[in-house]
Order: C-alpha cells, then structure tokens, then sequence
C-alpha cells in the first residue's frame, strides 16, 4: 500500500472514530431524547428493556467502538469489522423512523429520513474500508 493510501485509510478511520464518539455521547447527552424516537416498540419486547436503555447502551457501545478504532491498532480488523456490524444492527432504527415519519434530531423531514436510510450501507463500507490492513 502506498503512502498516500495509508494516510487516507488512517484520515478516514480517525473521522469514522470522531463521528461515533460524537454521536455516542450525544446520546447520552443532548440528543438522548430525541434518539428514542427511532427505537422501534419491537426492539423493547425483544431486549426486555426500554427505549432510553437502549439508547443510552448504544451510546456508550459508539464511545468503546470509537476508542477501539483509536487506541487498538492490532485489533484494528476485527473493530471495523465490529463497528460494521454495529451500523448493522442499528440500521433498523432507520427504516423504523423513515416508516413512522418521526422527526429526530437531524432528521426533521421524509426526503432526510429517506436519504439517511442510504448513508447506513456507506458507514459500512467506510468501517470495513478504513480498517483494512
């Protein structure tokens, strides 16, 4: 690999790192609230447990996964990998919002919700991509 396709891969993975890490402690802070919206009534039967703990779950697992990117230069296969699987199992939220038409923050219109549901498979690739050897 190149020198200039490590630095991309390591800009890329870093900003991947920043964007979980802000999103994670925005759901344990500011926007806690509004990220109920897009649990869906399922996920609760299922989890046996609320919407703010899953919330509030899913914000500290961004914060780990966003640290691990970082600070786990070993690991770093298996973290992308992991953090894929996390946009993954997330991405049910989307469509549950999307489907349900309820605002959340950032999301305030059908066309976004709509487009959101796309960026999910991109966040993907983009934790599989920027953490490949």
């Amino acid at each position: 690999m190149t020198d200039a396709a490590k630095i991309l891969r390591t800009g890329a993975r870093w900003t991947l790192a920043a964007l979980l890490g802000t999103a994670g402690v925005a759901h344990l802070t500011t926007l806690r609230r509004g990220f109920r919206i897009t649990v869906p009534d399922w996920a609760t039967k299922v989890l046996r447990t609320d919407k703010d703990t899953i919330v509030v779950v899913s914000g500290v697992v961004e914060v780990l996964l966003a640290a691990a990117l970082l600070m786990l230069p070993g690991d770093r296969r298996r973290v992308g990998l992991a953090v894929a699987a996390f946009f993954v199992a997330v991405f049910p939220g989307n469509v549950h919002q999307w489907r349900t038409g309820r605002d959340a923050p950032g999301l305030d219109t059908d066309r976004r919700r709509f487009v959101r549901l796309f960026l999910q498979p991109v966040l993907v690739a983009w934790a599989v991509w920027s953490t490949r050897r």
